[in-house]
């Protein structure tokens, strides 16, 4: 199984990999995605309606195409880290990280004592492998998890060096909507002092030598981000491809009626 020290390894191959979420918890959806070549994809606990059961379904359903599982967890709790790490997710992103002392307790729950305070069942869990191996998972298991950060408030902005700093936060991903939000721009991730903002948040990350993510804006692109620098880029979400897809083919069928 694929796992976070494989997509590191992608990304310092290629400069940058590509992932698409997946928020209609379908694993029908994830299978045709994960079919397509994407380098990694990110279950969506956080804004979709999947349960961590439903999370585990969406991992096997991907698991023999071979793109990395990563999971967004609804919000930075000790219990959401441990229940997706111990279902197999290859990566972890938390959302709402404003300060180190969030970065670190995030660290923390992505690792068995003495590195941290994740609890210890490697010996049943799914990521062990039902416990086949579970001392070589135990041993290795902080290795193998792509730790991201999520930046997007101005507190998280002006701590993002601070944030990028902390041991064991391998990217830190920039949320440009809930970022502009934040800052008075709902629905405007391109306002100048949104950009501003962002710009701040690349420096950090590279200043400390870690990696960074993002998603595309209306006004940038993913061949902006690519030049920017970005190592991780979630360009799509099964929803939206769908949705787009769909819309378009009615807007093309309509006007065959009308041509008629």
């Amino acid at each position: 199984m694929r796992d976070g020290a494989d997509l590191k390894r992608r990304m310092a191959e290629t400069g940058t990999a590509f992932g698409c979420w997946l928020n209609l918890a379908s694993p029908l959806a994830a299978e045709i995605v994960a079919q397509a070549g994407y380098d990694c994809v990110l279950i969506d606990l956080e804004h979709g309606p999947a349960s961590v059961l439903d999370a585990l379904t969406l991992m096997q359903a991907v698991q023999g195409a071979g793109p990395v599982p990563l999971v967004r967890v609804p919000w930075n709790d000790p219990v959401a880290l441990k229940r997706v790490l111990d279902i197999g997710a290859g990566g972890v992103m938390v959302p709402s990280v404003d300060g180190p002392d969030e970065a670190e307790a995030a660290v923390a729950a992505c690792r068995y004592p003495p590195r941290g305070s994740r609890g210890m069942a490697a010996g049943i869990v799914r990521a062990s492998g039902y416990g086949a191996d579970w001392k070589a998972y135990a041993e290795h298991a902080h290795e193998r998890v792509l730790v991201m950060c999520q930046i997007e408030s101005a507190e998280a902005v002006g701590n993002a060096e601070a944030v990028a700093a902390v041991e064991g936060v391998d990217l830190l991903f920039v949320g440009p909507f809930d970022l502009s939000a934040s800052l008075g721009f709902l629905g405007e991730p391109d306002h100048a002092e949104v950009r501003a903002m962002i710009g701040k948040v690349e420096s950090a990350a590279k200043a400390e030598g870690k990696l960074l993510g993002g998603i595309p804006t209306p006004e940038r692109s993913a061949a902006d981000l690519v030049a920017a620098g970005y190592d991780l880029i979630l360009a799509d979400a099964d929803l939206a491809l769908l949705r787009d897809s769909a819309r378009a083919s009615v807007g093309r069928l309509r006007g065959l009626a009308r041509s008629g």
